[in-house]
Formats: C-alpha cells, sequence, structure tokens
C-alpha cells in the first residue's frame, strides 16, 4: 500500500507532526501520568466534571464568607451551574459581600470596541444574568464587584487584579485552538516568544476562524454553525493573569450537545502532554499548581470510526 503523508494545514497553528502523532495516541490509563507533581490529572464521567466545578466554587465563597476573607475568582462564562450556584448560596444564606469576580474574557467589534452589558450574547451579561442577578439581593456582592472587561477598565485589568494579590482561583479550560480564554495561539497580538508571552497581559485580540466555528456551535448563537453571528474580536485576560493567580483549575469536558463528538479530545492530549508554547496557550498550566479535570469522553482513546459521520 502506497503511503501517503502531508503537513497539517498552514491554518493549523500548531503543527509539528511528531508531537501530533505522539499525543494522539496517548490512551485512557496514561493520560493522567505527568512529570509535575502540581499538575494533578483527574478523569472523571462528565457529570462530575461539573458537578466539583459547582462544588469547588460554592466551597470557596463559603469558606471566605464564614471566614470573613475576601475571595477573588476568575471566572469563565456562560456556564449553565452558575444558576445552581446561586441556588446554594440562597439556600445556605451565604453571605458574598466579600466576593470579587473578573470575566476571563468578552466579545469586540472589528475595531476593538468591547461589547457592552448590555448585549445579550455577551459574557458580562450572562454572568450577571445567570448567576449574580439570582442571588438574594441581601446576600449579593456589590455591583461594583461584579468586574467585567470594558473599553474603560481594559488596560487596567490587570493591575485592578494584582492590586487585590492576584485572583485567589481561576478557572480555564482549553478552546479548539488550545486557547485560554481568548489568548488565541494564532493572533498576532500575543505573537511573542514564550518568555514574553507569559508576561502579557490584557489586550484586544483577533479571533481565531476555528474558535468562529467553535463558538458558532455555542446555544447563544443558535447552534447554526453561523459564523457570521460571532464577532470577529475579543478582550481578553493574558498569560500573566493566570500565572498570578493563587490557584487553578482547568476543565477539559465539552461535547456537542451531548454526543460523543467533541472537538476537544485531540487539543487536550496536547495541553496535558505536548510542549509548554504560546502556540497551545493552555499548555500553560503544566507549569503551574493545577488540577486538570478531564472527563471520560474526552480522556477515551482516539480511533477511527467509520459508522459514525459527522
Amino acid at each position: 500500500m502506497a503511503e501517503f503523508t502531508y503537513q497539517p494545514s498552514l491554518h493549523v497553528p500548531f503543527r509539528d507532526v511528531e508531537v501530533l502523532d505522539r499525543v494522539r495516541k496517548i490512551k485512557r490509563e496514561d493520560i493522567c501520568t505527568h512529570p509535575n507533581p502540581d499538575y494533578k490529572i483527574t478523569v472523571m464521567k462528565g457529570s462530575e466534571v461539573w458537578f466539583m466545578f459547582l462544588m469547588d466554587m460554592f466551597y470557596r465563597i463559603k469558606k471566605a464568607s464564614d471566614e470573613g476573607e475576601r475571595l477573588v475568582m476568575l471566572l469563565p462564562q456562560p456556564i449553565q451551574e452558575y444558576a445552581q450556584l446561586a441556588y446554594l448560596i440562597n439556600k445556605f444564606e451565604v453571605d458574598c459581600r466579600n466576593l470579587y469576580t473578573f470575566n476571563l474574557d468578552e466579545y469586540a467589534d472589528e475595531n476593538g470596541n468591547i461589547a457592552p452589558e448590555s448585549w445579550p450574547y455577551g459574557f458580562t451579561h450572562c454572568l450577571k444574568k445567570q448567576f449574580f442577578s439570582k442571588i438574594d439581593q441581601k446576600l449579593r456582592p456589590p455591583e461594583s464587584q461584579m468586574i467585567g472587561l470594558t473599553n474603560e477598565n481594559i488596560n487596567d485589568y490587570g493591575s485592578m487584579m494584582a492590586d487585590m494579590g492576584g485572583a485567589d482561583i481561576a478557572y480555564t479550560g482549553p478552546g479548539w485552538t488550545g486557547h485560554l480564554a481568548f489568548i488565541e495561539p494564532d493572533a498576532p497580538e500575543f505573537d511573542f516568544p514564550l518568555e514574553q508571552w507569559r508576561t502579557l497581559g490584557p489586550r484586544i485580540v483577533t479571533l481565531s476562524p476555528f474558535t468562529l466555528a467553535q463558538n458558532s456551535l455555542h446555544g447563544s448563537f443558535g447552534m447554526s454553525g453561523d459564523l457570521a453571528r460571532v464577532p470577529p474580536k475579543a478582550a481578553t485576560i493574558g498569560p500573566a493573569q493566570v500565572i498570578g493567580s493563587k490557584f487553578r483549575i482547568q476543565i477539559h469536558c465539552l461535547t456537542i450537545h451531548g454526543t460523543e463528538t467533541t472537538w476537544q479530545r485531540l487539543i487536550t492530549r496536547l495541553v496535558l502532554h505536548g510542549p509548554v508554547t504560546p502556540r497551545v496557550p493552555e499548555s500553560l498550566h503544566q507549569e503551574l499548581r493545577t488540577d486538570a479535570w478531564v472527563s471520560e469522553s474526552i480522556a477515551q482513546d482516539i480511533v477511527t470510526d467509520w459508522d459514525k459521520g459527522y
């Protein structure tokens, strides 16, 4: 049989064929092994990942409330579990006056104007609608402590966190490109050598076409593959805000509408076991103290299945 070999498309951000071949072959039973003892990889059912995410957030908020300590959280969005978190806060009457939240990212237009909080598809709008608005008013933190990226604060967003000692906890997870928040591997705004890249803070970034495709499948944009509905740019934190966090949890459990089809199975392996590189931004966690929670669906072996189409 004639051999057919080829290089990945130039559109693909990470194109090291040897590394890609190696990580594709990582088996479910080997995925948790990592040389950094502080990078703790755990595989669990997908429902357990989201349960753990919910419980971790609630534990940290309640513990801070009980001890009268300030809690600074760096949060992703949109996540359906926020409504459940609000329910637990109300049920146990957890006072959130010392809770401060920063969003990981927010959409922006072609000129770099950040979407306002009133835009119904925006992340700040979503977080306040799904989470903060559902917390009883007597328990809810002040509006000024629910902090999203805006045109007015983007230049100070990193220092705002740093002045508070950095986030106590940062929750992230890889996109199709391996992006962290909207830190894209192929964006010119983050095109720096690794050592300098680690120091970069918040900025406006050009979204990858792969991210447009990924997000066009989200319910907020109709789950229809409508690439034109997803804004072309975004505001995002930088690697420095993740490094500056006291602890990190990385979540790998996204599938397409509850099926076994997922764009995360390969990128998760690259994030967990490939090189630490700006070409795979979430790989940064390999050098840090991070809990990586991986669903069984994402961890399963990558095998050909001709009985399945799209």
